[in-house]
Parts: structure tokens; sequence; C-alpha cells
């Protein structure tokens, strides 16, 4: 009899997932056809811990069901292996799922899981630290940062805390200069953020857009040109109103590997929305088909 497939939910996700409802994806699982062992994860480290259990007890699917931080926590572990993730997307935004078409019902995403269809997709690192969708430096972590901080201490809710984060880092006027090499040419900048993602994106207000494919095999960077305070308040407004060009307002590249240079020892870096603080340089790579994961099967031709 097979063991049963390893499901790691984040237990803070979304709706803040309890035992009942642990009990309720199970039993969606099995009329899927799977028998599942559900992992309620209080926090990353027991969501590492559980993947890595999953992998040495030779699991060939281990689920990952929350947002893309959560995604990226259980991928980290499976990458370079057989073993192939399972996307449930529990987050607010789910960008990984969305750009590989992976349905956001949660009936839709089990039955992808247990069709089986997997592909193989690139993966970024910087410094070793794996990213999914993308990296970002300057006012970006600085405004997830302070956001996060702003919902536990002051209870406000992630919408909100994001916009006051925004305004304060505007006040701030946080900016970096860098010398980035691309391809053995050397750049400097100075920019109040960096965006580095995993293959190519659109560009969408501060934030990235889509990807149209996740096997290309390249890094897209990303540089904000405005570099006055008022030129950054023109580009937050013209962000606000949907307006950004990516030939006006970014300097747009692509690479298979770069190196980003500061005067800074350490710096905040956020990596599929997680910032953590990072000894330069940043060495940034593509690690081309990388990871295994479960997605809806190509249409059948008429």
């Amino acid at each position: 009899m097979a063991s049963p497939v390893a499901v790691i939910v984040n237990a803070k996700a979304g709706g803040k997932y309890d035992t009942g409802w642990a009990g309720e994806l199970t039993d969606r699982f099995r009329a899927a056809g799977m028998t599942v062992a559900v992992t309620l994860a209080a926090d990353g480290q027991t969501m590492l811990a559980a993947a890595r259990a999953a992998v040495v007890a030779g699991a060939q699917t281990v689920v990952a069901g929350g947002g893309d931080g959560t995604i990226n926590a259980v991928a980290s572990v499976l990458v370079g292996s057989r073993c192939a993730l399972g996307v449930l997307p529990l987050g607010t935004l789910n960008h990984f799922a969305k750009d590989l078409q992976i349905p956001l019902a949660l009936d839709a995403a089990i039955a992808v899981i247990a069709a089986g269809h997997a592909i193989a997709v690139d993966t970024g690192e910087v410094n070793d630290r794996l990213f999914l969708n993308n990296s970002g430096l300057g006012m970006y972590p600085d405004i997830v940062r302070d956001r996060e901080h702003q919902q536990r201490r002051l209870g406000r809710g992630k919408w909100l805390a994001f916009a006051a984060a925004a305004m304060d880092a505007l006040r701030r006027y946080p900016f970096l200069t860098v010398r980035l090499c691309v391809d053995g040419r050397m750049h400097e900048r100075h920019t109040p953020f960096i965006f580095i993602g995993n293959n190519v994106y659109s560009i969408n207000g501060f934030t990235l857009g889509e990807r149209t494919t996740l096997q290309a095999g390249l890094l897209s960077l990303y540089v904000a040109q405005r570099t006055s305070r008022i030129g950054l308040l023109r580009l937050a407004l013209r962000s606000l109103f949907g307006r950004l060009e990516q030939a006006r307002d970014f300097d747009a590249m692509t690479s298979t590997d770069l190196v980003i240079e500061t005067r800074h020892r350490r710096l905040l870096v956020a990596t599929d929305g997680e910032v953590s603080r990072m000894t330069t340089p940043l060495h940034y790579r593509t690690r081309p088909q990388a990871l295994r994961v479960l997605v809806p099967a190509p249409a059948a031709a008429i």
C-alpha cells in the first residue's frame, strides 16, 4: 500500500486553518482518489522539517498549501530532486500558481495534483537562497518589512498596512547606489528599487505582473530610473493609476546570472515576499528546470 502523500499547509495562511479544516481537506483529496497526511505548520521551520521528512521517506509528490512564501519554503527542499511539488494556492496573491495556470479554487487545484502532470520549471537564487517569483531590493523589502510590523503590532489589515508602509518609505526617500555586473558589463545606478525576476515579467505598478513562461532559463532585471524625490512621487502616482511604461520608467535587462555590489555590507533582500538581511555582494543565478511542479495538462489538440 502506497504511503500517504505529504500535504503541508501554512496554518496561518488566509483563513487560518485548523484541525477540522484539515480533516475536510483530507476528505477532498480522498474524493479525488488520493490518500494524504496533512501537516498544519505553524511556522517556516515546521514546513521545512515536514518537507525534508517526506523527501527522506522517498515521496514522489509533496503538496504545499499557502501563499507564495509557503510554496517557496517547500520548494527549497524539493529543488534539484525528482520529487514533484503540488500547489494549493491558499494565499492572497498566489503569483506562482497563476503564472502556471494552476486553478485557485481548492477542488480544482486538488484535481490538478491528482492528475499528476508534471513539468520542470526554472528557479532563481540569490546567495544560494531560492526564489520562484522574484527578488527585490531597496524600497520594496523596506515596505514589506514595515507592512509586517504594522500588521503585527498595530493590527492593521494587509492592504492598509501596505499603503501606510509605502507612504512612510516615500517620506524616508530610500535610494540605493549600486554596481550591476550583467554578462560581464558593469552598470552603475542610483535607484529606489530593483526587481530580479525568475524569467521575464510584464510590469504592473510597484510589483511585477505576469510571466508567459517559467522555462526560458533567464533572470530579468528591472531598475527604476527615477532618482529625485519628485520623480519617485510621480512614479508612485503612475503606478497607482496603472500607467507605468517599461521603457520609460525602468531599465530592463535579461541574463542567466548577475552580481549586485553596494557600499552596504549587509542589505535587506526580499525573496517571494519574505525579507531577510544578506551579505553583499549579491550573486543571482538561474537554475534551469530545477523544480518539478504539477500543473494542468495541456488541452488535447482537436
